[in-house]
């Protein structure tokens, strides 16, 4: 079985996205199946990865291509189309990453026009907070033109979590669905033991791509009312996104009286990443919406209680599970919560071993694959 996944982009600056399709690649190729990957030069706003393009590139085991694009909105890439139109044929299956996008939209027709069956992987387009944001109208006008479609000759639509599928529905627009929750190599993420965990948490990190939509505005203003109380609370904050807003966050913390009290850590991996996640005391995330949380999948792997926005997908999941709490994305349940968290005492413990638990039941990177290869195999067999 030969399968192309197709993405705007591999930089790792759009988080979550990108982490999701380098862990598919992984997971499927253990599977036995043959995965390529194209994507655009893309590597952020401005900038392009240097790889070359239009030829086939091994990374990481995978071959890869990589195609210029001519423009930051809607990452429009030409040579893409060009490509994509004579390739389509090669493979058994496309799987198309994000909508609103040129690149699916070029991988779509293609792939139609070949008679080979796509699947599609929204990442939270078709939620009620994607479709509100950024440009709304020019949404909906490309969602009857373009994305529907897209959607309705697909062979299956891929949702990591029931509550992105339950949003999309609302749509009204018929195609076939999976839920297959995103997976991790949940062993990587055991590394040196976590320090005991305090009787008092004070250690909070923020592990994400920095965007509007993560609510970091209400977390700042929880931790400024509760700073009075808690002193010894500190907030690392890592991740990167667009420079002029990442300066109104700093701003926002400054004039909270939280210089003191958080560290603006910018974008980490590999040694850095896992200590940040070994050292923490809690997981914070108090996202407006995220189609599943991969960073908050990572942190239950590593055995930290996350405290997650109820628009966060795996919120719900955590709460069950006792892992952690789903708080609604305003200043004051966020405040709440994190209060809660902190006097949680030695609630803590337990909540570490059952973050863990939940990881390993629900996210491993085997189980995704299994099922991925399985809806694969499904669309395929007549």
């Amino acid at each position: 079985m030969r399968v192309l996944h197709v993405i705007p982009s591999l930089s790792p600056v759009h988080g979550g996205a990108t982490r999701a399709v380098l862990l598919m690649e992984q997971a499927l190729q253990a599977q036995g199946v043959e995965v390529e990957t194209a994507a655009t030069d893309d590597d952020g706003p401005g900038r392009r990865n240097g790889k070359a393009c239009g030829q086939p590139l091994c990374e990481d085991g995978i071959v890869r291509w990589y195609f210029p694009k001519r423009a930051e909105f809607y990452k429009p890439a030409p040579a893409f189309a060009r490509w994509i139109a004579g390739a389509a044929r090669e493979y058994d299956l496309l799987h198309l990453h994000a909508l609103f996008s040129f690149t699916t939209a070029a991988a779509a027709r293609a792939a139609r026009r070949a008679g080979v069956p796509y699947v599609v992987e929204p990442i939270g387009t078709l939620n009620r907070y994607g479709l509100g944001r950024r440009r709304p109208w020019l949404k909906r006008l490309s969602l009857a033109l373009v994305e529907g479609p897209v959607l309705r000759h697909a062979a299956a639509l891929r949702f990591t979590s029931e509550q992105e599928a339950e949003e999309a529905r609302a749509l009204g627009i018929a195609w076939r669905e999976a839920v297959i929750p995103l997976g991790l190599e949940v062993a990587a993420f055991n590394g040196p033991e976590r320090p005991p965990v305090p009787v008092v948490a004070s250690q909070l990190l923020f592990l994400s791509r920095l965007d509007p939509k993560k609510n970091l505005e209400g977390l700042l203003d929880a931790l400024s009312v509760l700073v009075p109380a808690h002193p010894q609370l500190r907030l690392t904050v890592a991740g990167d996104g667009d420079a002029a807003y990442v300066a109104q966050l700093k701003a926002r913390a400054a004039g909270l009286g939280l210089d003191w009290h958080v560290t603006w850590a910018g974008h980490i991996e590999g040694a850095r990443k896992a200590e940040a996640l070994r050292t923490a005391d809690v997981f914070v995330l108090p996202s407006f919406s995220e189609n599943f949380g991969i960073a908050a999948a990572e942190a239950l792997a590593a055995g930290l209680p996350c405290l997650l926005g109820e628009g966060v997908a795996i919120a719900k999941d955590v709460a069950q599970a006792g892992a952690g709490l789903a708080v609604a994305p305003d200043s004051a349940s966020v405040t709440a919560g994190l209060r809660r968290m902190i006097d949680a005492q030695e609630d803590l413990a337990a909540m570490s071993v059952r973050a863990r638990r939940l990881a390993q039941s629900r996210f491993s990177a085997q189980a995704m694959g299994l099922r991925l290869k399985q809806l694969y195999s499904d669309i395929l067999t007549p």
